[in-house]
């Protein structure tokens, strides 16, 4: 027999929709049927799945340890397991895949922390989501960082894990939101959804933009090319954007601005400025590789481009972050730049 017991992060959620994370190799037909014969229990009583579930509830699962494991699946841990290990490296062994790991986890650092949300400022070089299940991403270290401060254990990782809320592209750096806590996540995710969290980017784009620009148009994603298109008319199958663009610095064809995101698809900042001729400096995929002065300089591969403000809104759930704005620090190469323009006023 294996309890369960409720805690915040379970809590508010569907019975089976969390029996479905426990037993994730489960079909609904073997999980229905378990509740029918009461050989899974909820408070020692029968349940048909339905009921929203309490901090302190107890679910019992009647089954034997060769169901159990079955049921459960073999997770693969391993890119959580390597972050951990990282994060708490003691010894002398150092691979180029633990320094490369170290290195890139140096450059994480936590902008804001409450007991719901982190808030991280991302180096570019780093994955928000794995795509391959070894990969070590920003949400892993999410993960590790929260075991080896011993915020959350192995056992509640079984029916709850800690997520970022919004991704940046590898070689976009910047504010990412993380969720803590079920509740947290849960609120975090619906203020994206309603858009009632701001987010604003600072980058470089190739040309002279001169006004500001509030652009619209409609994306579709190409996912065998992992590439969007823009275009200015509805279309079935096209998600409608808005972006905000306001030059800040302009000297000699480069323009230093801020961009408000009024939707979140996938590249769309990138793909957008470049469908009105104004790519972002060093974007191969929407743009084209950095020419002249550009190419000697000491500037990361990729996009210049950092999410650079948030600004939550006003809440009385979370008072320490209701109205508040954070910033996170732009790179070294964002400040050189800047200066070098200056210089060239």
């Amino acid at each position: 027999m294996k309890e369960i017991i409720v805690g915040s992060n379970e809590a508010g959620q569907r019975m089976t929709k969390l029996l479905k994370k426990y037993l994730k190799e489960a079909s609904d037909g073997f999980l229905y049927k378990m509740l029918r014969k009461k050989n899974i229990t909820l408070n020692q009583k029968k349940a048909d799945g339905k009921e929203i579930l309490q901090v302190g509830d107890c679910i019992r699962l009647y089954l034997s340890d060769e169901t159990l494991d079955k049921f459960r699946g073999v997770q693969n841990t391993s890119s959580v397991t390597n972050i951990t290990k990282v994060m708490n490296k003691k010894g002398k062994e150092k691979t180029e895949e633990y320094l490369t790991a170290y290195r890139l986890l140096q450059g994480i650092s936590i902008i804001f922390e409450n007991d719901h949300l982190l808030l991280l400022n991302k180096p570019v070089g780093i994955l928000s989501q794995k795509s391959e299940p070894s990969d070590l991403s920003l949400n892993e270290w999410v993960i590790g960082y929260l075991l080896s401060s011993h915020q959350i254990t192995n056992e509640q990782l079984q029916t709850f894990r800690p997520s970022i809320c919004n991704r940046l592209d590898r070689n976009t750096s910047g504010l990412v939101i993380a969720g803590k806590t079920y509740p947290g996540l849960k609120q975090i995710n619906q203020w994206i959804q309603e858009r009632k969290i701001k987010k604003y980017y600072r980058c470089f784009i190739l040309g002279e933009l001169k006004e500001s620009l509030k652009l619209k148009g409609y994306l579709e994603k190409d996912l065998t090319e992992n590439k969007v298109k823009i275009i200015k008319e509805e279309k079935e199958g096209f998600a409608p954007i808005e972006t905000y663009v306001e030059p800040l610095r302009i000297i000699n064809q480069l323009t230093y601005a801020e961009v408000e995101l009024v939707t979140g698809k996938t590249h769309q900042i990138r793909a957008h400025l470049s469908s009105i001729g104004y790519p972002l400096l060093g974007d191969l995929k929407y743009g084209k590789p950095l020419e002249g002065k550009y190419h000697k300089r000491a500037l990361p591969k990729g996009q210049l481009l950092h999410s650079y403000r948030v600004v939550f809104p006003k809440t009385d759930k979370y008072p320490d972050i209701s109205g508040k704005e954070f910033l996170a620090p732009e790179p070294q190469y964002f400040i050189q730049l800047k200066s070098d323009m200056k210089k060239e006023e």
